[in-house]
């Protein structure tokens, strides 16, 4: 099971936005996957569809992370009907571990090593997902180095602006040194920069420069403005199945970034087999 943490330690860059993106991906090329709404504003869950019938948010699970099902707690998302309506599509397993403000208990900067590992001891009891796609809070206070502590990968989302790409360099240098002292197998699976105007010098600037810093983690293809980004969302819709041509480039940009973050094609030969 690969799990890969969708982070930022600056707010507002589209964090959640991408978490649903590579989600409606991943329901797309068939992969089960679970979505771990971590911030404590749960608009990934809001996102998502989900309506919930008596499972247990996050939050209450990681209180309670020896004993909690994860597993059973897991909530479908209401994208799942929505695809299965589709003539000839067979929909996949993506579901969700409702995000809630109890979880918020957690989101403090002096979280011990025990507590860290809260999420790792839930995750390593859930079944049936090749893929777990964590949505962090903007902030490196608890809930993200719980997220890290659980996750193979972490993703980092940024913007092609000033305060953005600086942000994403202080990211870079906490998750190194969290890498050294808590997780030397986490791995950086790349920088994703959002909402990229072509026609802006400054975005073009700004790109170049997140380039010369980062190098190849700086991921292709980047994700360009899209106005009815907050109408696809406001209807807790997938992209892949909202009508358009602009949802549909955007569907396959998310695609794309899909197979550079993971393997699907490996995932769904893993799942076949189980």
């Amino acid at each position: 099971m690969q799990v890969v943490s969708i982070s930022s330690l600056k707010g507002g860059v589209g964090k959640t936005s991408m978490t649903l993106g590579l989600a409606s991906a991943a329901l797309a090329a068939g992969i089960p996957t679970l979505v771990v709404d971590l911030d404590p504003h749960a608009d990934a869950t809001t996102g998502l569809g989900v309506r919930p019938s008596g499972q247990t948010d996050i939050g209450r699970l990681l209180k309670d992370a020896r004993r909690a099902d994860l597993g059973a707690h897991a909530v479908p998302s209401g994208w799942v009907a929505t695809a299965a309506r589709r003539p000839g599509v067979r929909a996949a397993t993506l579901d969700v571990a409702m995000g809630s403000a109890h979880s918020g208990i957690y989101d403090r900067p002096d979280l011990g090593r025990r507590d860290q590992r809260r999420l790792s001891s839930l995750l390593a009891r859930v079944e049936g997902y090749s893929l777990v796609l964590i949505d962090c809070p903007p902030s490196l206070n608890g809930l993200t180095r719980m997220a890290w502590t659980a996750s193979n990968k972490v993703l980092l989302v940024a913007e092609p602006g000033l305060f953005s790409v600086a942000g994403t360099e202080r990211t870079m240098r906490a998750l190194e040194l969290f890498r050294r002292e808590f997780a030397p197998n986490l791995q950086t699976a790349g920088i994703l920069a959002n909402r990229v105007r072509e026609t802006s010098h400054e975005h073009a600037f700004r790109l170049g420069e997140m380039r010369q810093m980062f190098g190849d983690l700086v991921l292709s293809p980047t994700i360009p403005e899209q106005a009815n980004w907050q109408q696809i969302q406001g209807a807790a819709h997938s992209v892949h199945h909202w009508p358009g041509e602009s949802a549909q480039q955007a569907a396959a940009s998310f695609d794309e970034l899909l197979t550079n973050v993971v393997d699907p094609a490996r995932m769904r030969r893993r799942t076949a087999r189980v």
